[in-house]
């Protein structure tokens, strides 16, 4: 486990939020810097996200310093950038083991740290974490603040404008005393959030202008100069600024200020602390702020893995093996090319879906929709109705957040959108809330859905082509990073539809390998002289063949990389019963348990799925000897003779 790098003198005094507040205004300037050194070192050391959490180093300095944490609520939308308020709220020298088993997790977590308020990976459920805890505080009679904040990405996702819809307009529940921050990092620091926006901010913030407004509501109320005075103010407040949708959903809009500016930043959140109702402030934040690197380039330095801060990241003079996404990439432009008809769509995740080539080559036909994955799934659905062939490049995880689409949309209607997950099975360092574990048992109990799981590269390019060519919904699952580096071939060949393939002939035990843990499948079955089959399809499942193993071998093995409850494995023991054949079946998959943050080759060890793991349980289950102990034991010629 790497060191953690030594914090100069005035981050080292800061164990908790109650040191930061007792620091005086003009040192904290000084702590911003000690601090997004320190997250700079930090991160180069370990890997984990670093442009998003350079560009809030000011922000949670500031929350922390005005809102009396944890008794005050802060909820991080997604948390991908909370690492500066890890480091202030007492988990600084635990940074070395960040995103490493046993170590702090990349995202906030409730069980890491009481100022770990709402655990979070998935976007878009700050305001709404926020706004239920503002109404239990109000129920219980607790005097508390609770802050939500959310970045303009993860705005776009209907969720965010739900809780917004609701946090504004509570009705009988009454308003909640909340606030909610949008950190702007899509923009640059333009001249209308300056000294003037400043001034602004910090006016309509305060009690004087608050109680000015509601004085003059009171006044005009039963006046034919209200309606007029409302949107006067309305229109007069558009023209500095953008908040006018805000101030529509119940909120007080206070805003642009930037983000960077303690000296901004502080008052304005004092102001809004003690103000009553849902509050709304937008502030302007760069993106890797302070790294002149990471400003230069936030998507590369978005998740870097471990690099020299002084150097920067640089390439491996060793070419690596491609990886799945890349597979996905290159077959994407290739099918576009052959077929005018594709349209690709992704929500929010062109980079890490592997799509940035294609909308260059082919823009009319690329839709980044940003985080609304149920949106995604229905636009492809609609895409469909009309005879186009739309492929949804999205991660297993957050396929999850559109399953109603999925089946409402898109199955029930027999649409033929293919979905293209990335990151199936362990994701290793983002932990749990990012594990494709579920797709299996939540996509193959859909009728009309089909599911592949290619087992290396050139099969996955061979199963995106297969499902793209059926008439009805399919999903092609496969994992993060790269495979068994098996050659690609640049044809568009498919797949035998719905068959499975022999790959090793023995005898007692036949193992039926999903996916790409057909590879250490492969190894036990030279050592156990067992039999191997490469299913590739989940649904439909290759039920004669599933047969003839069944009906010529003593025991059956089901190895996948995804839940064994529900799973792939659970599919055969059905058709086991359905045809009422009674063996011994040996299910191997991810526990029931969610898996956390670590080193993808030790987490499949933990769970038993690598080669040695995959042994074991078959050797204890079935006491099979190896073919090697078998060999060594057998009597040699001369002795028989």
């Amino acid at each position: 486990m790497p060191q953690p790098p030594v914090p100069a003198a005035l981050l080292a005094s800061i164990d908790s939020p109650a040191d930061l507040r007792r620091l005086g205004r003009t040192q904290l300037a000084t702590l911003a810097d000690e601090l997004r050194q320190f997250v700079l070192d930090s991160v180069s050391r370990t890997g984990g996200h670093l442009s998003s959490n350079l560009g809030t180093v000011e922000l949670s300095i500031a929350l922390h310093y005005v809102f009396s944490t944890p008794h005050d609520r802060i909820v991080w939308d997604v948390g991908h950038q909370s690492y500066p308020h890890k480091i202030l709220t007492g988990r600084r020298e635990a940074m070395a083991s960040l995103k490493q088993l046993g170590g702090i997790s990349g995202f906030p977590r409730r069980a890491e740290s009481p100022y770990d308020t709402f655990g979070t990976g998935h976007s878009s459920t700050s305001i709404s974490a926020a706004l239920g805890m503002a109404h239990a505080a109000r129920l219980k009679g607790e005097q508390r603040r609770c802050v939500a904040v959310i970045g303009d990405g993860a705005l776009t996702g209907g969720m965010a404008f739900e809780a917004l819809n609701h946090g504004g307009f509570a009705g009988g529940a009454g308003l909640p005393d909340m606030l909610v921050i949008l950190n702007d990092n899509d923009m640059s620091i333009s001249p209308p959030v300056g000294a003037l926006n400043r001034y602004l901010a910090r006016l309509m913030s305060g009690k004087f202008y608050a109680a000015a407004r509601e004085g003059a509501k009171s006044v005009l109320k039963h006046t034919p100069l209200y309606e007029f005075a409302k949107r006067f103010e309305e229109h007069t407040k558009g023209m500095v600024v953008p908040g006018t949708i805000f101030e529509e959903f119940g909120f007080n809009y206070v805003g642009p200020i930037d983000g960077h500016d303690l000296d901004s930043l502080i008052p304005t959140l004092e102001n809004l602390r003690d103000a009553k109702g849902p509050q709304f402030l937008h502030i302007v934040t760069k993106k890797g702020y302070g790294y002149e690197l990471a400003e230069a380039d936030p998507i590369n330095y978005h998740g870097p893995s471990k690099f020299d801060p002084k150097v920067g990241l640089q390439k491996s003079a060793t070419p690596a093996k491609p990886t799945f996404t890349q597979v996905f990439g290159q077959w994407l432009c290739d099918m576009a090319a052959a077929d005018s008809r594709l349209v690709g769509i992704t929500p929010a995740m062109r980079e890490g879906s592997g799509m940035v080539e294609f909308e260059r080559r082919f823009p009319t036909r690329y839709h980044d929709v940003g985080i609304a994955e149920q949106h995604a799934v229905t636009f492809a659905a609609g895409l469909a109705c009309e005879g186009l062939k739309p492929v949804v490049a999205i991660y297993s995880t957050f396929l999850q957040r559109g399953y109603d689409q999925l089946i409402h949309d898109v199955a029930l209607q027999n649409l033929p959108v293919v979905f293209a997950l990335d990151r199936a099975g362990l994701v290793g360092a983002d932990g749990a809330t990012h594990a494709g574990a579920y797709d299996i048992a939540y996509l193959r109990c859909i009728p009309n859905l089909s599911v592949l799981t290619p087992a290396d590269e050139r099969e996955c390019r061979r199963a995106l082509t297969t499902a793209f060519h059926q008439d009805h919904p399919v999903a092609v699952r496969y994992p993060r990073g790269s495979g068994a580096g098996v050659a690609i071939e640049p044809s568009l060949d498919q797949l035998p539809w719905g068959q499975g393939e022999r790959r090793r002939e023995g005898r007692r035990i036949a193992i039926l390998a999903f996916g790409t843990l057909l590879y250490p499948v492969l190894e036990v079955a030279d050592r156990l002289d067992a039999s191997v089959v490469n299913m590739r399809f989940v649904k439909p499942l290759d039920r004669e063949l599933v047969l003839q193993m069944a009906r010529s071998h003593e025991a059956l093995v089901t190895v996948e990389e995804g839940c064994v409850a529900g799973g792939a494995g659970a599919a055969v023991l059905e058709l086991l019963a359905t045809e009422g054949i009674a063996m011994p079946v040996l299910n191997l998959g991810l526990p029931d348990e969610f898996i956390e943050h670590g080193d993808p080759a030790r987490l499949l060890s933990m769970c038993g799925l690598d080669a040695a793991g995959i042994e074991q349980a078959i050797v204890e289950r079935f006491g099979v000897t190896p073919l090697a102990l078998v060999i060594s034991s057998e009597p040699s010629s001369t002795a028989a003779a």
